[in-house]
């Protein structure tokens, strides 16, 4: 009875030999792994939704385009589109372009055109000008003060154009400070000073208000220019006149390409400027409009002027955005 036992234990302990030396046991089951359940049905990922269709992701989208664009139509593209149907109903009733074909070959409507074409241009070309050499001198001339009045041209673009005006009738107009001074001095009765109320007063007034439009694009073309190009053409003895004409001045094209682009516009669209410096004989197509709806009561001829100044006013932010748009702006 006491052989017996050994000689189970040395078999038992032969047989669980392989056990010890492999470190796992014999499983029991090939099928699953002790422990793991049985992986479950791999179509949709565990706390994802299956994706929806495409049909229903795109009708989600235009259910989200629709109220800015039902917004846009309502309150923008319904009141033009009156104005349009407007210019295109004679007094008589019907559509007709006879209120197109009055007002063309109308001669204040020409002269308007004329005069808005012309100051447009002249006050853009003013702008670029003056624009121009005030951003090189806050860009590349140290002086005291140059952030400020850096920063200062930001808040300038937030002023009303008709409070430019007001401070120039303050300093130029007919009882102004000047006209007040030489009259105070000769004994006078007017002053001398009486450019305010024509053409080349509102050219002064837009150029004075539409400057800074200039100037901003510049001084972030200026702050990307390399210092180093600077240095390497003053130190080959490039004067300065040389280094903004070949070295600054093709950086800053499209700047100004961008910057006269806006002017262009804001200035086709001016009427605070107009109508505040009294100008007389000075018609723009704004004022025109002004004056055919309000003072005459020709609604038709207004809608048509207003048309004209739409179109040319889209056309010109169209070229805009080209020119934006390739100066990277």
């Amino acid at each position: 009875m006491s052989s017996a036992v050994p000689g189970a234990v040395s078999a038992a302990a032969a047989a669980s030999e392989p056990v010890r030396r492999s470190g796992r046991r014999t499983p029991k089951d090939h099928g699953t792994p002790k422990g793991r359940k049985a992986p479950k049905d791999r179509g949709t990922p565990k706390g994802r939704k299956a994706p929806k269709p495409r049909g229903a992701r795109r009708d989600r989208r235009l259910l989200g385009v629709l109220p800015p664009v039902a917004a846009l139509g309502l309150f923008f593209l319904y009141p033009l589109a009156l104005v349009v149907r407007q210019s295109f109903s004679p007094d008589e009733g019907g559509i007709s372009i006879g209120p197109y074909t009055e007002v063309f070959a109308s001669t204040a409507f020409r002269e308007a055109l004329t005069t808005t074409v012309l100051l447009a241009v002249g006050s853009t070309a003013g702008c670029l000008v003056l624009g121009f050499a005030l951003a090189l001198v806050i860009a590349f001339v140290p002086f005291p003060g140059s952030r400020a009045v850096a920063r200062f041209i930001d808040v300038f673009l937030s002023f009303p154009s008709f409070l430019i005006t007001l401070a120039l009738l303050f300093i130029y107009g007919t009882v102004g400070m000047v006209n007040g001074a030489w009259t105070d001095l000769t004994g006078a009765a007017s002053g001398p000073v009486a450019f305010l109320t024509t053409p080349w007063g509102v050219l002064l007034a837009e150029i004075t208000y539409f400057t800074p439009f200039v100037i901003r694009p510049l001084l972030a073309a200026f702050s990307q220019l390399d210092p180093a190009q600077l240095e390497v053409a003053s130190s080959l003895g490039a004067r300065p006149a040389r280094i903004v004409r070949r070295v600054i001045l093709p950086e800053a094209l499209p700047a100004l390409a961008a910057g006269g682009s806006l002017v262009l516009v804001l200035c086709l669209n001016e009427f605070g400027i107009v109508l505040f410096t009294g100008a007389k004989g000075v018609t723009t197509l704004p004022t025109l409009v002004y004056s055919k709806a309000i003072l005459e009561s020709d609604y038709p001829a207004a809608c048509v002027v207003a048309v004209v100044n739409v179109a040319l006013s889209v056309g010109l932010y169209a070229v805009y955005r080209m020119v934006a748009r390739r100066a990277g702006a």
